[in-house]
């Protein structure tokens, strides 16, 4: 077996394991901390859903999307989201993944991925994620890779089976054929006020559509083929099987126990557990599981895969003959086995029998184009006789170079069509996405921008009406409720509370986020008032019985935001300055007005106790405040401690008036855990990110400027641009450090200097460097506490050897009119001082 070289990799790591054990999520974060990388993915849609997010972490000029359908490649993109087949797998990055490799063992596209799991490497870290059966093939062909299994997060439980009319809300309905699909669809629709529908003939921009209408609420249910067993995360709580058996292209068969397992997959997510059964009151022909099977869903022990399917990657394309023959070749290994006659060698080899085709399709360049347009994948499903005839026709348009423009300009035109049905639509949007395909070869196409945006363009009206259609279909909109032969007495329409939406006779007309009340926007115009009039009716109830959840949750979904507490994301109260700076003011929102006065109290002594405990990391402030109405602390010690306390336990020693202290107040100062540093009074306590994250709500409660708390505090921190230096850090220059590092390091230089004994001495920049800091950052802190350099003795002419370190001298920093310690001096760029500081850079 022909195998191609792959990069170096000094980590090659197997991530397997069921559905919902977070492999993607961990393939996202790891590339990411990378400086490039590429994912392949098993469908479009995810590879998509992926680019999004990395674009939001990275920014949409690193990151490039790459299908065959469509090609997003910036200039400096370092991060590449693609369809497996689309891989470019000898790209040279730092990480490489490739997920759902089980796919190996796919009938139709199992070589592509057994190709990119054997080559499809990164510089320095690699993951394959796929089924914990893919352990063996892993040991197997990839010795030498680390294996780490992943539990699921969540349970997957059997619920057996049940009728149409008893199958909760948010479950997912899966069905293995268009008809079926349709059938439960349709009586959704008028039991159960519609479904969402997923098929795999749907262009991906309908999907997204579809489950759109499904993850709003909009509708209860989905209804899909097993589509949905790769790639889309939703938030199910069900999935019940209308069958158990599939037409996979040669035969009607039962479904793999693991088939079955990643269609109930999508059932429950991350910590969320979830069921699954099937379809009862179907005829004599209902759906069940074996006890085996629903064994080995549960516990998730399935068959190893024992082979997978392999062609050769890089044919010979000298010439026809010899193409044929190494894409025909069996492998070398015997875990790998030679891979089904797929759509593009079913079309190669029909061509090839034809003599007027054959015989002018000679040398390698002409084989290669000759293959490539043999690849183009069949997306309306027509079978490799109407394919290859297709096809034909292409290899002949190409014989005489690239499509023109205008050709392939009439051609997207012919297909910008948005009438017709369901059927009609799925075709057109199947052949608008073999010319977007056509579009994406720049050998191809003349004019392939314009062209791929054109065919984009079609593809996204004919989604946008194939959407319209199948919610015509199979949702029933009310808009209006049936309740109105009632009279204008909207207190007789029945109002509850589900979950967050308030519904009226069962028809949603708003939410209740918190203790406000927003009204559906879809409402008619002429029903929203009486809508309105029947909700505020029944209002007060309900918010008094969330207020009741409040108390009884002890602030359990609680949260801060600048000077506001949310509940459960929405407002409930602000925070506002009170006489002491540490104890601010809790004001209820004015949606909690209509409440009893009772029942505000109890809520706002709630709200002060839970509030105590989220700034409690303030303690170290309390001492201080406490300490400053005491008489023993003497009127200097006092007016410090004030302004400690005002400035959240940390201040510049300039301008203190420290030197006023008497040595009994110093040692005060020090008993109450204030550090005296070279150039900053601070409080250790409170350089904690819990005691900087409640000193920022407070400053937000004065409406102070203040800069967010850095995650986990780091020793060093970039400052880009004129930002303010995050709290607890002093800035120096494009950086800023921690108040307790820069008087670490400034201790360890006065250490130096003590030891020189009055010399000039040379300062250890080790340490600094251990903490991130800069050349130039770690000279700019030493110059403010006082340290000037001496520039070392250029060598001679014709001398070698390393250069003299820098020697340092001490002396008190200067200080302006107002106690601060003055900027250091600038060198003039002609001086040694410049030099000097260019050396040390």
């Amino acid at each position: 077996m022909a195998q191609r070289k792959a990069a170096h990799t000094s980590r090659l790591k197997a991530v397997l394991g069921p559905t919902n054990t977070g492999k993607t999520h961990l393939a996202i974060e790891r590339m990411c901390a990378h400086s490039s990388g590429m994912i392949g993915f098993p469908l479009r849609l995810l590879a998509r859903e992926v680019y999004d997010k990395v674009c939001a972490i990275k920014g949409a000029q690193h990151v490039a999307l790459i299908t065959g359908e469509e090609r997003i490649e910036p200039k400096n993109a370092r991060y590449l989201l693609c369809t497996a087949e689309a891989m470019p797998v000898l790209a040279d990055v730092a990480f490489a993944a490739i997920d759902e490799a089980q796919l190996g063992a796919d009938r139709e596209r199992g070589h592509v991925f057994t190709d990119r799991m054997l080559h499809a490497r990164g510089r320095d870290e690699t993951l394959i994620l796929g089924s914990a059966t893919l352990e063996p093939m892993v040991k197997a062909l990839l010795p030498e890779a680390e294996i780490v299994s992943r539990p699921r997060f969540s349970t997957l439980s059997h619920a057996g089976a049940k009728k149409l009319s008893r199958v909760p809300p948010r479950s997912a309905i899966v069905a293995f054929s268009a008809e079926q699909v349709y059938a439960v669809a349709e009586m959704l629709r008028r039991f159960r006020g519609g479904a969402a529908v997923v098929m795999g003939a749907l262009s991906p921009e309908t999907r997204n559509r579809q489950v759109a209408l499904y993850q709003n609420g909009e509708v209860d249910y989905l209804v899909a083929t097993d589509a949905i067993g790769m790639g889309l995360n939703l938030d199910i709580d069900h999935v019940a099987f209308a069958g158990l058996s599939k037409f996979d292209g040669v035969r009607q068969r039962r479904l793999t126990t693991s088939e079955m397992a990643q269609i109930a997959g999508r059932a429950g997510r991350h910590q969320r557990d979830g069921t699954f059964g099937t379809l009862a009151g179907t005829g004599g022909h209902d759906a069940e599981f074996t006890p085996e099977e629903v064994y080995a869903i549960e516990e998730h022990r399935f068959p190893p895969l024992t082979r997978m399917f392999w062609r050769e990657a890089e044919p010979d394309m000298s010439s026809l003959k010899s193409l044929l023959a190494d894409l025909s070749r069996a492998p070398d290994r015997p875990e790998l086995a030679p891979a089904p006659e797929a759509i593009d060698l079913a079309v190669l080899r029909r061509l090839s029998e034809e003599p007027d085709i054959a015989q002018t399709v000679r040398g390698q360049a002409s084989v290669r184009r000759f293959w490539e347009a043999c690849s183009l994948p069949d997306f309306r499903q027509h079978g490799a006789e109407t394919h290859a005839r297709f096809v034909a026709r292409l290899c002949q348009d190409l014989r005489h170079g690239q499509l023109g423009g205008d050709f392939v300009a009439r051609a997207i035109a012919d297909l910008d069509n948005p009438g017709g049905d369901i059927d009609t639509l799925q075709m057109r949007i199947a052949a608008i996405r073999t010319w977007a395909y056509v579009a994406q070869r720049p050998d191809w196409v003349l004019a392939k921008e314009e062209m791929a945006a054109r065919a984009r363009a079609v593809e996204t009206r004919l989604s946008d009406a194939l959407h319209a259609r199948l919610t015509e279909r199979f949702v029933n909109r009310r808009t209006s409720v049936l309740m109105k032969k009632l009279g204008p007495d909207a207190g007789l329409l029945p109002v509850e509370l589900v979950e967050d939406e308030v519904q009226v006779d069962g028809e949603p007309i708003g939410h209740l986020a918190g203790f406000r009340f927003r009204v559906d926007p879809q409402c008619r115009l002429a029903d929203r008032k009486l809508l309105l009039a029947a909700a505020e009716r029944h209002l007060p109830a309900l918010r008094k019985s969330r207020a009741e959840a409040l108390l009884a949750e002890e602030g359990a979904r609680l949260s801060l935001r600048e000077a506001r507490i949310l509940w459960d994301g929405e407002p409930v109260a602000r925070l506002d300055p009170s006489r002491n700076l540490l104890i601010p003011r809790i004001t209820l929102d004015a949606s909690l007005d209509a409440l009893p006065a009772e029942l505000r109290q109890r809520i706002v002594a709630s709200l002060e106790q839970w509030l105590a405990s989220q700034l409690k990391a303030l303690a170290p402030l309390h001492r201080l405040n406490a300490a400053a109405g005491e008489a023993a602390s003497g009127p200097e010690l006092r007016a410090l401690l004030i302004r400690l306390v005002e400035t959240g336990g940390i201040l510049e020693r300039a301008g203190s008036n420290l030197d006023k202290l008497s040595p009994e107040q110093r040692v005060r100062l020090r008993k109450l855990g204030v550090r005296v540093g070279a150039l900053d009074l601070f409080v250790p306590d409170m350089l904690k990110p819990a005691a900087l994250s409640a000193w920022c709500t407070l400053q937000a409660v004065r409406g102070l400027p203040h800069h967010a708390p850095v995650p986990n505090m780091p020793p060093v921190v970039a400052t880009p641009g004129k930002a303010l230096a995050p709290p607890g850090y002093r800035r120096l220059g494009k950086q800023a450090v921690r108040l307790d590092i820069a008087e670490k390091l400034l201790r360890a230089a006065h250490e130096a200097r003590v030891a020189a004994k009055g010399r000039p001495f040379v300062i250890d920049p080790a340490l600094a460097v251990s903490t991130g800091l800069a050349t130039v950052s770690y000279a700019h802190l030493l110059r403010l506490a006082g340290f000037n350099a001496t520039p070392a003795r250029v060598l001679s002419k014709g001398a070698f050897g390393p250069p003299q370190p820098a020697r340092w001298r001490w002396c008190a920093p200067r200080r302006d009119s107002a106690g601060r310690a003055a900027a250091p001096p600038v060198p003039r760029p002609d001086s040694a001082f410049a030099a000097l500081a260019g050396l040390m850079r």
